[in-house]
C-alpha cells in the first residue's frame, strides 16, 4: 500500500505545506500529509460547495474532526479559492485567518474542531438534520484513527446506525500511528472494519493514496440504502517524505530549522 510517485498535484499542496512549516516553523506536517489525497479528490470532484454562496442551503458538508491535520485542509481549500493563499503564511499569528485547528471563522470551515471525538457528532446532527428538512445534501467527516479511542466517536456512529444516516460518510484516516506510538501499542482498534458494521455502518475499505480507489469509492455512495458509509482508508502517516513516515518525533514539530526545512524540500523533490 505505498504510492512511489506522486504527481504534480499532490507534490504541489505538500510543497504549500512545507511552505507555511518554512514561515512560522511549526505544524503538524504528518497527519496533514496522510489526508491529503483525500481531501483534494473531496474538494475537486465530490463535494457540492460554491464559492460564491457559502451558505448555499445544499452544499455538501465536511469536517475535519481530526483537526490537527488542518494544514491539508488549509491549503486545498486555499488552492479552491476559499480565502487568498497569501493567508497560509500568516498560520497561527496573531493576526492570522488561520489558526492550529480549524474554526469556523475560516470560509468553508463548518465546524470548529481540535477537542478529538467531537467531529463526527456534529457531523451525525448535519446528517440527521438533512433528513428532517428533506434535503439531499451529504456531511463527510474525516476522523483519525487515534481519535477512534474517543467514546464519543462510537455514541455518534451508534446514533448514525439507529438512524439509517445513509447520507453521512465517515472517512477514516487509518495511518495506524499516533502521537506517540503505533495504534497496535496505544490502543488496539482492530478489528476496526467489523467495529464499524457492528454499528451499522457498510464498510469499504481503501488505499488513502490511491487516487482512483478514492474516487470510485466516493462517487458510488451509499454504498448501501438506509446505512450510514464507512470508508477506511488505509493511509501512511508523513506519505511523500520517508524520513517523516517514520518518525513519532514530527508528530508536531515546533521551531523547525533551516535545515530541517531544506531537508523537508529535498525529500519531497525525491518523491517526484
Amino acid at each position: 500500500m505505498t504510492l512511489t510517485t506522486l504527481d504534480e498535484r499532490s507534490v504541489y499542496l505538500r510543497e504549500m505545506i512545507i511552505k507555511i512549516a518554512e514561515a512560522i516553523r511549526r505544524g503538524h506536517i504528518p497527519s496533514a500529509f496522510s489526508i491529503l489525497e483525500i481531501l483534494r479528490v473531496l474538494y475537486d470532484n465530490i463535494l457540492k460547495y460554491d464559492i460564491g454562496d457559502l451558505k448555499w442551503q445544499l452544499r455538501d458538508r465536511f469536517i475535519l474532526s481530526k483537526g490537527n491535520g488542518c494544514l491539508a485542509l488549509y491549503v486545498v481549500l486555499a488552492d479552491k479559492g476559499f480565502f487568498p493563499k497569501s493567508e497560509l503564511l500568516n498560520f497561527c499569528k496573531v493576526d492570522g485567518l488561520l489558526g492550529g485547528h480549524p474554526e469556523t471563522k475560516i470560509p468553508g470551515v463548518e465546524v470548529s474542531t481540535g477537542s478529538l471525538g467531537h467531529g463526527l457528532s456534529v457531523g451525525v446532527g448535519f446528517a440527521i438534520n438533512a433528513k428532517y428538512e428533506k434535503k439531499d445534501y451529504r456531511t463527510f467527516v474525516v476522523v483519525g484513527d487515534g481519535e477512534c479511542n474517543e467514546g464519543s466517536i462510537w455514541e455518534a456512529a451508534m446514533c448514525a446506525g439507529k438512524h439509517k444516516l445513509d447520507n453521512l460518510v465517515v472517512i477514516a484516516d487509518y495511518n495506524k500511528k499516533q502521537t506517540y506510538g503505533t495504534t497496535y501499542e496505544v490502543q488496539d482498534l482492530e478489528p476496526f472494519v467489523d467495529k464499524w458494521r457492528s454499528f451499522g455502518f457498510s464498510v469499504r475499505e481503501v488505499n488513502g493514496h490511491n487516487l482512483e480507489e478514492l474516487n470510485n469509492v466516493f462517487s458510488n455512495l451509499p454504498i448501501e440504502k438506509g446505512k450510514p458509509n464507512a470508508i477506511i482508508c488505509h493511509t501512511i502517516k508523513g506519505m511523500g517524505i520517508k524520513f517523516l513516515e517514520d518518525s513519532f518525533n514530527w508528530h508536531h514539530k515546533s521551531g523547525i530549522t533551516d535545515d530541517e526545512i531544506k531537508s523537508l524540500y529535498d525529500g519531497l523533490r525525491n518523491k517526484k
